[in-house]
Order: structure tokens, then sequence, then C-alpha cells
């Protein structure tokens, strides 16, 4: 997880899109614990009230449930229903701002996804 914080978000949405990511990646699997709250506010210097909401948030999006007594646990499908989400996000708001910029550039779209052009450096 992240070990510095920026200062142009809040911190607790810093730890969720960190935890996101290590879903992503694979790093955390459908199933799995997250690390306590207590843990992760010492090791990373936080207050556990900031922590907390980052989890309650994964909770919320539906993506990690509260065992009473156990911890807080990666839910069956998450990591699908992220992908999905973050697909549709990309898709409809992120990849036509891009598609403008190279328009905007007068770059070739085709050109830009050949291999070869990813491997030219500047």
């Amino acid at each position: 997880m992240a070990e510095q914080w920026k200062d142009d978000r809040p911190i607790y949405l810093q730890l969720k899109d960190e935890i996101l990511m290590m879903i992503m990646d694979g790093v955390l699997a459908e199933g799995d614990a997250l690390p306590s709250v207590r843990k992760v506010a010492v090791e990373y210097q936080i207050n556990p009230i900031t922590a907390s909401k980052a989890y309650a948030d994964l909770v919320d999006e539906g993506l990690v449930e509260k065992r009473r007594g156990l911890g807080m646990f990666i839910l069956e499908g998450a990591r699908k229903n992220l992908l999905m989400t973050k697909q549709k996000t990309f898709l409809e708001v992120e990849w036509p701002k891009i598609v403008e910029q190279i328009t905007r550039l007068g770059l070739d779209v085709s050109e830009l996804l050949k291999p070869s052009m990813q491997n030219k450096k500047h």
C-alpha cells in the first residue's frame, strides 16, 4: 500500500484506491481478509477513522464484507465487478477525452496502437 499520501485527495480515498488496485492486480484475492483497521492505521501512520472510512466505502460498493468478530473480507466476484465498472468508466469517460486529444494533435490512432510505436524512445 502507498506509504506517502498526496495532498490533492483525502487519504481515505487514496487508501481505498490502493486497495482497489490490489484487487484488480490480483494481489488481494476474493475471500482474502483485509488487514485490520488498527494495523493499517499504525503501519501507515493514519487515523483509524480514516482507514475505517476507506473500508466502509469498499463495503458500500459491494466489494468487501464485514464479518463480525473476524474482520473485512473481499467478496466473491469483487474483482470481476470492479473490472467491469472500471472498464465502463474508462470507455465512457476517459477514452473519449483521449481520442479527442489524439485527434487534436493530428495523431493516427492505428499508428499509436502498433507495437513498434510503444517501444520508441523520445
